[in-house]
């Protein structure tokens, strides 16, 4: 999996790419992908475009950004996703947490 982080221009949202496969084995890039930035953004986007799997370490992952991110306000939203992946967010009830599209 390549992980890619991108800050708009204003430094306020911060949009992280998912290439490959988004699993356990890929924990430790993802987590950096956000915890190893200088500026805190006022939301994130995790970008699904060019992902190829994933699995439930991923839900997780998922959920352990939005903590850091803030909780229970819903700045981080999870976009470009497969109909596969969208099935998979709505069975384990996401689309309450993230914004999905």
């Amino acid at each position: 999996m390549t992980v890619e982080s991108v800050y708009s221009k204003d430094e306020n949202k911060l949009t992280i790419r998912v290439k490959g496969r988004f699993d356990f084995g890929n924990h430790q890039v993802f987590r950096d992908a956000y915890e190893r930035q200088t500026v805190k953004p006022e939301s994130v986007v995790v970008d699904l475009k060019d992902a190829t799997y994933l699995d439930s370490s991923a839900l997780g992952m998922l959920l352990l950004l939005r903590d850091h991110v803030g909780g229970d306000e819903p700045r981080v939203s999870v976009v470009n996703t497969s109909s596969d992946v969208r099935k998979i967010l709505a069975i384990s009830n996401f689309e309450r947490l993230f914004d999905i599209s």
